[in-house]
């Protein structure tokens, strides 16, 4: 367990070995990844989550909680899902948009730039 000693040192520990590694993001959330998962198998226990019974409880549990929060922000969710879908439906119809453009300019280049036909330049013998 973490002793009183431990916990003293823990902010000098912090600054002067991982300065220099919490200025990348990515490292930074790989440690925030790893002191998550090392602080919930020390509080929960390896040997708590491995009886199935358990595993049901908090499952159980975890449903009620989304429920919950399902039925309480029941219209914020609707409004966003609406929001985020005009959203897509109008990315959508730029993009085709633009790609009409871009067919309209490439047959008009087509139509612009013609082969010479073989009747004009006859083969020379």
């Amino acid at each position: 367990m973490i002793t009183d000693e431990m916990l003293k040192n823990m902010p000098h520990m912090m600054m002067n070995g991982a300065s220099q590694v919490m200025k990348k993001p990515l490292s930074s959330g790989a440690m925030m990844a790893g002191a998550g998962f090392a602080a919930g198998k020390g509080l929960l226990g390896g040997a708590l989550l491995r009886n199935p019974l358990t595993l049901l409880a908090v499952g159980a549990a975890g449903g009620v909680v989304a429920g919950f929060l399902l039925f309480k922000y029941q219209k914020e969710i609707v409004d966003g899902l609406s929001k985020a879908s005009g959203m897509s439906r109008d990315f959508a119809l730029q993009q085709k948009e633009n790609l009409a453009d871009l067919m309209a300019e490439a047959e008009e280049k087509i139509e612009g730039v013609r082969p010479p036909a073989a009747a004009d330049n006859p083969p020379v013998a």
